[in-house]
């Protein structure tokens, strides 16, 4: 299985680096886990993006799906469009957001329904998600929505993305045993929010998580460049002896 970072940024995006999405490979079988405000153009980068075997997303906050507009404008008048409706897996309420979300957009007159270039369907959070060599399971996070983990595994290795969740979340055991961990570590000073409604991880607490699950490598995501990427692995470091890498554009591991 091979990770390649897409973008890594907190809700507003960092300069030259795009939000929330990964790609996840394996064998043939080729996944988008969630696609951020800016991450198309880095996600055609790498592969086809036409190809996608499915676009899972965690939750509907727009700097984890923002994207899915320009890939449907992609998809959509690409010069060397296919017509393939690539898979799009939304979490519990995802397709009634579609659903707001065309009616507010749609208005180009292209006669069919906003998002036709999509196969749209919602994932049961209860029940393993399998597309192609990958299986997907999920898990409640903490945050100000309803979001999931998401576990991917492929026979061989294992991947886990928390996507945004506070430390109440308790994903040690969700998490247990990865080989790679992407976790957001975007909450530098805490003390405002109480603990057990708090959506966002600091540093050591995503240190703390990684060390408590018993995780290979750490991928720190969701971060502000404001705070220092550095001085975030720094602070993971405290909690976390393993490798520390930053979710940056182009960031290939191989799980």
């Amino acid at each position: 299985m091979i990770l390649t970072v897409l973008g890594g940024s907190a809700a507003g995006g960092n300069p030259g680096q795009p939000c929330s999405g990964y790609l996840v490979v394996s064998d043939e079988t080729r996944v988008a886990l969630d696609l951020g405000s800016g991450t198309l153009p880095e996600l055609r980068r790498h592969v086809d993006a036409a190809t996608l075997d499915a676009i899972v997303i965690s939750h509907v906050h727009l700097d984890h799906v923002l994207d899915l507009l320009a890939m449907r404008y992609f998809l959509a008048y690409s010069p060397d469009r296919t017509g393939r409706r690539i898979p799009l897996w939304m979490p519990p309420g995802g397709m009634a957001f579609l659903g707001r979300l065309a009616l507010a957009l749609q208005d180009d007159g292209d006669g069919g329904p906003y998002f036709s270039c999509f196969a749209i369907a919602e994932y049961d959070p209860a029940a393993p998600l399998h597309i192609g060599s990958l299986t997907l399971t999920f898990a409640p996070t903490v945050h100000y929505i309803d979001t999931w983990a998401i576990r991917a595994f492929d026979g061989r290795s294992t991947l886990v993305y928390t996507a945004d969740t506070g430390p109440a979340a308790d994903l040690a055991a969700f998490c247990a045993g990865a080989d790679v961990l992407i976790t957001e570590a975007s909450n530098d000073a805490p003390d405002h929010e109480p603990w057990e409604t708090r959506g966002h991880q600091t540093p050591e607490e995503a240190g703390n998580l990684a060390t408590r699950a018993g995780i290979g490598t750490l991928v720190l995501s969701h971060l502000w460049s404001q705070f220092g990427f550095d001085r975030a692995a720094h602070r993971a470091a405290t909690a976390f002896t393993g490798q520390i890498l930053i979710a940056r554009p182009g960031l290939r591991v191989e799980v």
